[in-house]
């Protein structure tokens, strides 16, 4: 397996995609981002994902994106392109872009819309892997926004595949996580794609976190995985319990509507988003403030 579960562990941000006031995407924020998280101990950065607004940006600066994120990391943490899409081609070229200019991973959602079977399922993340197998796969399972959901057997199937090391698990369902957990290979981890459950995955064996929290709480975040993936249960919890509201309430509307109003209330960069996504309504705002404050970030 090119990259093992055991390789890639923690913190994983799916980072938000700053934007300019008009609408174009803001490189030079986007590279002081990941300086930060570097700093701050996140262990992977993770672009262009739902969080980064990758619905609405054009193919060109999805590429970008990914380019200039790499290119920024500079090898000082490794970066997971997200690469999804309902098109298997379209999924394809931008994983091979992806690897092109050298990033560590590539994030594949389960096709959206268009509701595949689970042999169609198993078949687009195959023909991606034979196509990019030299560019490491985590699949991504969101039932609540992609519609189909990949069932469990087909996840087995996938994780023969060398070049798939691992599952973005956003369903926040731990039953059906600890079944992976305990059925998939000894190199196929199992992640968290779910911020208020994340904690207790890892703590039965899951390998990290895919997080929206971590774009506001960095350092609580990665101290988190940390603790849980040591057993730590007393540590993991405490953090966990100050991370709870946030957790929460950046989700009182469409994820990346809060979570991009909050990095702008701390001052890391803009609250600019592209419709169809509209900016967080004002009786929200004290919501998602008072979760700052609580987890003493503003």
């Amino acid at each position: 397996m090119t990259t093992s579960s055991v390789a890639l562990r923690g913190s994983i941000v799916a980072l938000v995609t700053p934007m300019h006031e008009d609408g174009s995407v803001d490189y030079p924020s986007l590279r002081k981002l990941i300086d930060w998280h570097v700093a701050e101990g996140t262990n992977c950065i993770g672009v262009v994902g739902t969080t980064g607004e990758s619905p609405t940006v054009s193919v060109e600066e999805h590429c970008e994106i990914i380019r200039v994120s790499v290119e920024q990391a500079a090898g000082r943490v490794p970066v997971m392109a997200g690469c999804g899409a309902n098109s298997t081609h379209e999924a394809i070229e931008l994983a091979r872009y992806a690897k092109k200019v050298g990033a560590d991973s590539q994030l594949q959602v389960v096709p959206y819309y268009n509701k595949p079977t689970q042999e169609g399922q198993y078949q687009h993340f195959k023909a991606i892997a034979e196509a990019v197998g030299d560019l490491p796969m985590m699949l991504y399972n969101v039932p609540g926004r992609s519609v189909a959901d990949m069932q469990h057997d087909t996840v087995l199937r996938l994780a023969q595949i060398d070049s798939i090391f691992g599952i973005k698990e956003a369903t926040g369902n731990i039953e059906r996580a600890q079944w992976l957990i305990r059925d998939v290979p000894e190199d196929f981890g199992v992640y968290s794609g779910d911020d208020p459950t994340a904690v207790a995955l890892m703590l039965l064996g899951g390998h990290g976190n895919v997080s929206v929290t971590a774009n506001v709480a960095p350092r609580l975040m990665s101290d988190l995985c940390k603790a849980a993936l040591a057993g730590d249960v007393k540590r993991a919890m405490d953090i966990q319990f100050k991370l709870m509201p946030l957790h929460k309430n950046l989700f009182v509307e469409a994820n990346p509507i809060p979570v991009k109003w909050a990095v702008a209330r701390m001052g890391l960069c803009g609250a600019t988003m592209r419709l169809p996504m509209t900016p967080l309504s004002a009786n929200n705002h004290a919501v998602v403030e008072t979760s700052l404050r609580d987890a003493g970030l503003l």
